[in-house]
């Protein structure tokens, strides 16, 4: 899976989540990695933004869906599952669930222990 769509993964459950530092993180790593600033700017409004691929949207929305499990939907629906299937290859799928599990995470630490934002640089951690 490309790295690009990772760190939109990530950066979209962060910005749900309310982690700053978590959108900090990502959204630096990304814009260092290449990102343009107007996708990375429009990762919050992505279903109205024309700037993302099918299998992007399609990671951005099962990411949405995985975060907000305990909103109204109820977690994934068939649709999104269909959807992100159609884009990306079980491998790709099977790499998605615990990207998506795994910033929920952080995103809960981070928030939990009240991690300040705007600090971090990019590559930090490794």
């Amino acid at each position: 899976m490309p790295t690009a769509t990772q760190e939109l993964v990530r950066i979209r459950a962060s910005q749900i989540n309310g982690c700053g530092f978590c959108t900090d993180m990502h959204t630096k790593d990304a814009a260092a990695a290449g990102e343009t600033r107007q996708r990375l700017n429009l990762v919050a409004a992505w279903r109205e933004a024309t700037v993302f691929t099918g299998a992007e949207r399609a990671a951005l929305e099962l990411s949405e869906q995985g975060t907000r499990v305990s909103d109204a939907s109820g977690g994934v629906t068939d649709e999104a599952w269909a959807n992100a299937a159609k884009h990306h290859d079980e491998e790709q799928l099977i790499a998605l669930l615990p990207l998506i599990a795994l910033i929920n995470a952080y995103n809960r630490i981070n928030v939990i222990n009240q991690q300040p934002a705007g600090s971090y640089r990019p590559g930090q951690f490794g």
